[in-house]
């Protein structure tokens, strides 16, 4: 072989005759994407992806099967060249089904990965739990307690009977976190920037530990005397014991989070000050104005705004008072809750709809039946009675429903001279919330009164202000919904304090729709529920109600998960490239193949439904293995990649190597984990040497935490056999394999490690 020379992006590049562009790309470290490359097997070209550009020819080259030239000028890189991969891979997504996360997550609002921290309870590893559930949520042993976990559902285990208890899981892993030395993440070196977080609820402390961890320094303002936001004043101590609140906020604090309380924006400090003297601001203050009734009366003594009544329920003493809550909500649900445990004698609960519709979790609304509250659904104030200035009975217009409104809930409408009347003591309004401006006049509002904030880059009108959270944009929501904001603020303020472009691209993701006769064989398994007090001695004090799993109690509900998400999602090459290349398939939609599932193999895991058809796994079956178990069948588009006449793939001359799923670029193919539970993860890396046998093959192993999962052939060329990749773990019923072929391969394992 003779040296040639080439350009490859305008540089000189030295290659040998016989050489593929792709070969001389890949050694001088340009990147060509391929789904279909394996330097072991004959080149094919089936992926379209390696496509480049040669001057003096007008075609574009597959690089993988087009060998170099002296002379050659490449360009590996071009617009023309991307809306060709681009549509080769939107093509290719065309029919590729499945989902690439599980449900659960894309509900979260925080994106926390659900399924994998499940997966790792299941698997006993706690610890390893709490670091990824920590990835996206500081907070998860008070979370897991008052989130209303939209997780949950979206569960597709409740098409098989109920879903996983999600929300009881984390708090089963926060408590775990804080019975020693809570996990924090590692802090990356000091950048001298400084950013001033304004608002010490769920938002603000999330956006301060984030960005601690990327080096900066972080000071939260809070106008409260303690951090904690509503965590702590608008959520009773039942429901979230404020020690424990407190001992994840003392985490964060020790990360080097500077925290100082009783400072108010616009009376202690203004915007002004906080912008001068940091580099970057975080407006999260929370909406802490109650909504008000709009209907006469609402101003005598003893009407209370939702939020101002459980942030000061410890000055009120409602013994032997009657009470009445108005709203559907949450915040209703706890008002109506501690003033019962503040003696009322009788709480009514006020919604203008039915019980069905209310906004609040149907645990607490159940709850509070139990505790003894009175629901008068159908039900709308229109005047609050008073005497000597003080409440003393409440007019109540009776309610019918009507058609539904822009919520798709149906609307309430009055009945006609229909009304009724309740003599109470005091009334709570939780019916809304909005936020208090002073100080931050500056920043742009919306016509709801909210701070005007860019929905992607979280910027405000003011340069370097950014803000999250209930006081922005749609106004209040639920914590995770502003810890979710603040996690994706962090990465914004990032990078403007790097001098980075604010730019965001929506993640694309597979996914798919799934109905009860998909999980028809999966068997019934009861939801193991968070065990809590009864409701007699409940309602007498501000003890927890809800308790935390137990360990046998928590893997045994983790098990129950359907896994979902794909297991090759860390490694697909397909969705990695999509991304790259932003793809929008949706314009290929159009029938797709249903090939179904084929479990039919103790340790490799066939999707078809994934299947590109790029037929890789097919050529190192036969060309580096020498078993040709799986070929191509079928024409067109019934083309699918299968054992020869539809045999399970454990009964044709599959020697268990497991090189189909370690090239598979899709998820089609996987193995199957030496782990009680298969959960996807991201991975850490040992090498070491197979034991089985005097070759001892380099061997890489991949685990998290202590958890070892799979046993992998070291380098790209690096091959194992069935003991050496699936018998590692312990697993000792690996099948039997026809004499020859295993000959075969462990010869070429023998040349294999000797090269």
């Amino acid at each position: 072989m003779s040296a040639i020379k080439l350009v490859i992006n305008g540089i000189e590049r030295t290659g040998l005759t016989g050489q593929t562009i792709l070969d001389i790309a890949r050694e001088n470290g340009i990147d060509i994407p391929t789904l279909c490359h394996d330097a072991r097997v004959e080149p094919y070209g089936a992926c379209g992806l390696c496509v480049v550009e040669c001057e003096g020819t007008t075609k574009l080259l597959r690089a993988c099967a087009t060998l170099a030239a002296d002379g050659m000028v490449i360009h590996t890189n071009t617009p023309r060249l991307r809306e060709n991969r681009k549509a080769a891979l939107e093509l290719l997504l065309s029919d590729h089904r499945g989902d690439c996360r599980a449900p659960c997550m894309l509900a979260c609002p925080a994106r926390t990965d659900c399924q994998g921290y499940v997966g790792l309870i299941a698997n006993g590893e706690y610890g390893e739990a709490v670091k990824l559930i920590k990835e996206k949520l500081p907070l998860p042993a008070s979370i897991g307690r008052v989130c209303p976990h939209p997780c949950e559902g979206a569960c597709r285990r409740k098409l098989v009977e109920e879903p996983i208890s999600i929300a009881a899981l984390k708090q089963f892993a926060g408590d775990y976190d804080l019975q020693g030395e809570a996990y924090t993440p590692a802090i990356a070196p000091d950048t001298g920037k400084k950013v001033a977080v304004i608002g010490g609820g769920p938002g603000g402390l999330t956006a301060a530990y984030f960005l601690r961890a990327q080096g900066h320094g972080v000071t939260i303002y809070d106008a409260q005397p303690l951090m904690g936001g509503m965590l702590r004043y608008g959520i009773p101590e039942y429901r979230l014991p404020k020690q424990l609140l407190q001992a994840e906020i003392d985490t964060i604090e020790k990360m080097g989070v500077s925290m100082l309380n009783n400072i108010k924006i616009g009376r202690d400090v203004t915007l002004e000050r906080l912008r001068d003297t940091h580099d970057a601001v975080v407006a999260a203050v929370g909406a802490w104005v109650s909504t008000g009734l709009r209907c006469p009366g609402e101003d005598l003594e003893g009407v209370l705004g939702g939020i101002d009544f459980l942030r000061d329920s410890a000055q009120y003493d409602f013994a032997g008072k009657r009470i009445a809550v108005v709203g559907g909500g949450n915040t209703a649900m706890d008002a109506c809750r501690t003033a019962l445990r503040l003696g009322a004698a009788e709480v009514y609960n006020i919604y203008r709809r039915t019980k069905n519709e209310m906004p609040a979790e149907v645990a607490e609304i159940a709850e509070a039946g139990e505790e003894g509250v009175v629901f008068k659904n159908l039900t709308n104030p229109i005047e609050v009675v008073g005497e000597g200035g003080r409440v003393k009975a409440l007019r109540l217009q009776v309610m019918e429903l009507g058609e539904p409104d822009a919520s798709g809930r149906r609307s309430p409408v009055p009945v006609p001279g229909k009304e009724e009347n309740i003599e109470i003591d005091a009334m709570i309004v939780a019916i809304g919330q909005k936020t208090d401006m002073l100080g931050l006049e500056a920043l742009g509002t919306t016509r709801w009164g909210t701070i005007a904030a860019d929905e992607t880059t979280f910027l405000t009108n003011l340069p370097g202000v950014f803000a999250l959270g209930d006081a922005t944009n749609g106004g209040a929501d639920i914590a995770i919904a502003a810890i979710g904001e603040a996690g994706r603020a962090a990465e914004m303020i990032h990078k403007y304090l790097n001098g980075e472009t604010l730019t965001f691209a929506p993640e694309y993701l597979v996914k798919s729709e799934k109905s009860k006769e998909d999980f028809a064989h999966i068997e019934k398994s009861p939801r193991v529920n968070m065990p809590h007090r009864g409701p007699e001695t409940r309602r007498k004090d501000f003890l927890e109600v809800n308790l935390t799993l137990s360990e046998e109690q928590a893997r045994r509900e983790a098990i129950r998960c359907l896994e979902c998400g794909c297991m090759d999602v860390f490694e697909c090459r397909l969705i990695r490239y999509a991304n790259q290349y932003q793809v929008r398939p949706e314009k290929y939609r159009g029938e797709a193949h249903r090939r179904g599932q084929n479990d039919d193999h103790p340790f490799i895991h066939r999707d078809p439904d994934k299947c590109i058809l790029c037929g890789l796994c097919v050529r190192v079956c036969e060309e580096a293995v020498g078993a040709a178990a799986i070929g191509l069948a079928g024409r067109g588009f019934e083309t699918a990649v299968k054992p020869a006449l539809n045999r399970p793939l454990r009964d044709t001359d599959c020697i268990s190597c497991g090189q189909c799923a370690a090239v598979c670029p899709t998820g089609a193919l996987t193995e199957t984990m030496m782990i009680p539970k298969q959960v996807p993860l991201r991975e850490e890396y040992t090498q070491t040497r197979c034991p089985h046998c005097e070759i001892g093959c380099k061997v890489r192993l991949a685990a998290r935490g202590s958890l070892v999962l799979r046993a992998l052939p070291a380098g790209e060329d690096g091959l194992l056999c069935r003991k050496g990749r699936f018998g590692f773990g312990g697993k000792t019923a690996l099948p039997d394999v026809p004499e020859e072929i295993e000959k075969s391969y462990l010869e070429r394992i023998r040349r294999a490690n000797k090269a």
